[in-house]
């Protein structure tokens, strides 16, 4: 049961690093140099593995724990969006996230 939750896990990771891969890719020019960019193409890359993961760890678990710990992710990349790209984010955004974290 507990490779299942690792791959879980691993999946929301690849995803965060996935989104994060993809914003570093969006600064392109046009929307072709943008999608041939080596940051845009590992982060499709990695948004492929976790939703594979993510399958995998459907298999044992309950879709209700499951979905919800995905959620995380979303607080998780707002946050490095602040640090990393200077994104703005408010007090209702943490707010938002921490309801969505708890109603699972």
């Amino acid at each position: 049961m507990m490779v299942y939750y690792v791959a879980l896990g691993i999946g929301i990771v690849a995803g965060i690093a996935g989104q994060i891969l993809l914003k570093t890719g969006a600064d392109s020019a046009d929307f072709v140099s943008q999608l041939l960019r080596p940051s845009t193409l590992c982060g499709l890359a990695l948004y492929a593995s976790a939703a594979f993961l993510y399958l995998i760890a459907l298999r044992k678990i309950p879709v209700s724990v499951a979905f919800p710990s995905v959620s995380l992710s979303y607080a998780i990349v707002a946050v490095l969006g602040h640090f990393l790209f200077g994104e703005p984010f408010g007090i209702a955004l943490i707010m938002g996230g921490v309801v969505l974290i708890n109603q699972g």
